[in-house]
């Protein structure tokens, strides 16, 4: 008497679990790793910033415009942009700006929409990487104090105050 086609056989079977197998074993891996993640404190760690060291440049005479620098830590797990700075005193006009070598060893300034801050990292900015271009007030001295708000794509408004310093002083 012969199988009917519809009838497991051993062969199948066997094929069906190898088949399986594979699936089974990538779901393993993953729910692994996902449980070592989430054990570690890393999921669902939101961006936590820090502003610290916020200098910004007493203005030349006579020139329109001049740089604010902060140094922006994020000891979240996730990953922010800083999207926008205001300030009370400055009327408009403040934009961010990404410092770019060119191949005769110059920078170039480019406005920049906003500039990311890596989790578990730090935003440094320096006259070689970025900053926030301001315009100039003349009443700014060596040792004001400027208020500054920063908006950041997920934490939201950091209000800070920012050190009127000497360029050569940073």
């Amino acid at each position: 008497m012969t199988t009917p086609s519809w009838t497991p056989t051993r062969r199948r079977l066997t094929d069906s679990l190898l088949a399986a197998a594979a699936p089974f074993w990538a779901c393993v891996l993953a729910l692994g790793g996902l449980a070592t993640w989430t054990a570690s404190g890393n999921a669902g760690r939101p961006p936590r910033i820090g502003i610290t060291d916020a200098q910004l440049f007493l203005p030349a005479p006579g020139v329109p415009r001049t740089a604010a620098f902060f140094r922006i830590t994020n000891t979240g797990g996730g990953q922010d942009r800083l999207v926008e700075v205001t300030s009370s005193a400055v009327a408009e006009g403040i934009s961010l700006s990404r410092h770019r070598m060119t191949g005769r060893g110059a920078a170039s300034r480019q406005v920049a929409d906003s500039l990311p801050v890596p989790a578990g990292g730090t935003l440094d900015m320096s006259p070689f990487t970025s900053d926030v271009t301001v315009p100039a007030t003349a009443r700014w001295r060596a040792g004001d104090l400027v208020p500054f708000t920063l908006r950041f794509e997920h934490s939201g408004r950091v209000e800070t105050i920012a050190v009127v310093v000497r360029p050569g002083d940073r």
